[in-house]
């Protein structure tokens, strides 16, 4: 799949991302929220941060949404917008409040760690049709959206419907399912996310999020067969990689078969928060770039790696030169590859650098 559309024309950019963002706290040290004594500010938000790292990458992005009349709301324009992201389109709500969370540090994994939410009500679940500039939201190349955005409200989910109906001159939708069980406690989460999905161009779901949603498990070529629709279908697989399918022309009596897969990295972790939004945001810009779709795959990885060794959930993505030469290692050479803190400074030669003796 290449992608189309008027690159030229006023105002098009190559990927416009919507979604709600909000500001966290991370703790200073390691605790319950309740022993934790002081938070750092930062600020989260799947869509917004696949802008940003894009952005990073000489991209031009564009985040839309609603954010509170508020400091909050002010920190995240100047912080995504620092990143060289449009925010322009982000409306300003003056009746509610810029959505917050605190957690603990470390991993979301564990029975310690704890995420507090202040989103009810918040100036972003109030996304509606109405109320947002479609014109800006469909001058993208590309236009990124997530299974939270529909969680929020039902004004979200009608947005989310109408953005991924057929219409002409569409812009390719990328969706991250991106199931968040407890965003859904009072709706049809799973119903809704394949609905979703079905009626995307791009879709990024991991295995273990569609066995939990839609019972389907770790096969990918039966979430395939579950999930024909999209032109691409990531598959990822944690530790053990990723695979990709393109859709071609079916052969009746056959499973479908990835159109390319590629391991993970072997990756000192600092923080897993993030990697997800890092995988699509690199798949993303090398599907602009119009790689081949193992390199996607790969770009991938390694922007996922990129946010794996850093703390917070967002980090700048690898040199374009040092990705592509590490995505066009062979198989063997890419195996061997180990990433650390701080391998994204690499200089040339990085890959004799960053691989494991």
């Amino acid at each position: 799949m290449t992608v189309t559309g008027p690159r030229n024309a006023p105002d098009v950019v190559d990927v416009v991302a919507l979604g709600e963002s909000m500001v966290t706290f991370l703790p200073t040290r390691p605790g319950r929220l309740a022993d934790v004594p002081s938070f750092d500010r930062g600020i989260g938000g799947a869509e917004s941060n696949v802008a940003c790292m894009l952005a990073a990458a000489g991209h031009t992005t564009r985040w839309i949404s609603r954010v509170g009349a508020d400091g909050f709301g002010d920190h995240l324009l100047d912080t995504i917008g620092g990143h060289g992201v449009d925010v322009r389109h982000v409306h300003r709500d003056p009746a509610r409040p810029t959505g917050i969370y605190f957690r603990t540090a470390g991993d979301r994994a564990g029975d310690t760690h704890e995420v507090a939410y202040y989103r009810a009500g918040s100036a972003a679940s109030a996304m509606s049709a109405a109320g947002v500039d479609l014109d800006a939201v469909h001058a993208g190349r590309v236009l990124h959206l997530s299974g939270i955005t529909a969680a929020l409200s039902a004004d979200c989910l009608a947005l989310m419907r109408r953005l991924t109906a057929p219409r002409p001159a569409r812009p390719l939708v990328s969706f991250d399912v991106n199931h968040r069980p407890g965003l859904w406690r009072d709706g049809p989460g799973p119903e809704v996310l394949l609905e979703l999905a079905r009626a995307a161009d791009i879709v990024f779901v991991g295995e273990d999020e569609a066995e939990a949603a839609w019972g389907i498990d770790g096969d990918p070529s039966a979430l395939r067969a579950a999930l024909p629709e999209p032109d691409v279908l990531v598959v990822k697989q944690g530790a053990r990689g990723a695979a990709a399918f393109v859709r071609t022309p079916s052969t009746p009596g056959h499973a479908p078969r990835p159109a390319a897969t590629a391991p993970a990295l072997r990756v000192d972790v600092v923080a897993t928060t993030g990697a997800g939004d890092a995988f699509a945001a690199g798949f993303l810009s090398a599907t602009l770039r119009g790689l081949p779709v193992r390199d996607r795959i790969r770009h991938g990885h390694l922007w996922a790696a990129a946010t794996l060794t850093a703390p917070g959930d967002l980090a700048a993505p690898p040199d374009r030169a040092l990705a592509d030469r590490l995505a066009a290692l062979d198989d063997t050479a890419w195996g061997r590859l180990r990433l650390g803190p701080g391998w994204t400074q690499a200089d040339e030669g990085a890959e004799e650098e960053v691989r494991t003796p």
